[in-house]
């Protein structure tokens, strides 16, 4: 006769109810292939190995790091440091004629650079950094401390559209940013 035993297994970030059918020796199990027997030791290594795919695929982010050029980069790293500075984060990297802000592992960064091939840097049109800010107050502070150094009004901040709330602006090079929050922290 068989019967089943249930248990926990806790492993990280989520939890999993196993159920293990126990059988006599040398009777039928009820699963999909009467041939396959699963020991505990099996079933770890399987459970060890979800939790590694879970895992692996959990943290990861389309966008690694965008990079804007400028033509005066002291300039720039004034504009960046002090946005930087209100979203939690501060420079990750710094090369003479490249600066990234951001957290190592963290979300997606944004540099600054003087452009490889030494020719000037000019604006995408069309092309716009989305800083993702905590709540509707940190929208209105990135704005005004964009504003405060150097930069240029493409929209002050406000709703737009139902559970967006964004401002939007150019950094000193020309640039065009926007701070935003989406969902409940736009309400």
């Amino acid at each position: 006769m068989a019967r089943k035993e249930g248990g926990e297994c806790i492993l990280p970030r989520y939890r999993m109810q196993i159920w293990i059918e126990l059988v006599p020796s040398g009777a039928r199990p009820a699963v999909v292939r009467p041939d396959f027997r699963l020991g505990i030791d099996s079933i770890l290594f399987v459970l060890l190995m979800f939790d590694q795919y879970w895992q692996s695929g959990k943290d990861r982010k389309m966008i690694g790091y965008v990079t804007l050029g400028t033509n005066d980069l002291p300039r720039a790293a004034a504009f960046y440091d002090a946005i930087a500075a209100e979203m939690g984060v501060g420079r990750m990297m710094d090369y003479g004629t490249f600066i990234a802000w951001g957290a190592p592992g963290g979300s997606a960064g944004v540099a600054a650079t003087q452009p490889h091939d030494g020719n000037a840097a000019s604006v995408g049109n069309g092309v716009m950094v989305a800083l993702e800010a905590k709540d509707k107050a940190q929208v209105d502070r990135i704005y005004a401390i964009a504003m405060a150094n150097g930069g240029s009004d493409e929209g002050a901040p406000g709703a737009r559209g139902e559970g967006f709330y964004a401002g939007y602006f150019r950094d000193p090079d020309g640039n065009k940013l926007n701070a935003f929050v989406m969902g409940a922290a736009a309400a």
